[in-house]
């Protein structure tokens, strides 16, 4: 399906309110019309349950089940319990996703993480530039593309070129595979 074999890795960083979840739901959209098989991973600060008290999965795993998959025919969800309360490693999170049946990884958060990433920055919210100490970042997105930064930096008002770029350092081998 892709020249390029294995999946790769983008990471999406930028501080909270830059608006890297709505950009990531249009990239996701025009990535898949281009053919790719979109992963995400989504880092969270808070507590998730996604699933609803009183279903036989929930309760399951309330009753200690350290994992649960519960499988549909349409969809599954895989939820696991992790032992001690702590931010999530990033080649977990990797390691839990079948990367065989992706092309690309898509990551919001870990901002920190070694990985090549796109950065979201809006000046107004009055926070520095990432890229300006984080080498891993290939460009910025930004609603004030006259920025000055050590990358280019793009619109990001205009997804459709963003999703261009993506592919192109996809197609190009710019983007790491995913460690295996």
């Amino acid at each position: 399906m892709t020249s390029t074999p294995g999946c790769r890795l983008l990471g999406f960083a930028g501080f909270s309110g830059s608006g890297k979840t709505t950009l990531l739901r249009q990239l996701v959209t025009l990535l898949c019309q281009r053919g790719l098989r979109i992963g995400i991973i989504k880092h969270t600060h808070h507590d998730v349950e996604q699933d609803t008290p009183g279903k036989d999965s929930y309760e399951l795993r309330h009753a200690g089940a350290v994992q649960c998959l519960l499988a549909g025919p349409g969809r599954s969800i895989l939820t696991y319990e992790n032992p001690l309360p702590q931010e999530p490693e990033l080649a977990l999170c990797l390691s839990r996703l079948d990367t065989a049946r992706l092309d690309l990884v898509l990551i919001e958060g870990f901002r920190d993480a070694p990985l090549a990433k796109l950065e979201i920055h809006r000046p107004a919210l009055g926070r520095p530039l990432l890229c300006r100490r984080d080498a891993h970042i290939l460009a910025v997105a930004s609603d004030r593309p006259d920025l000055e930064a050590p990358v280019p930096v793009l619109d990001l008002n205009d997804a459709a070129a963003l999703a261009g770029l993506i592919e192109q350092w996809y197609r190009a081998g710019r983007l790491p595979a995913v460690p295996g």
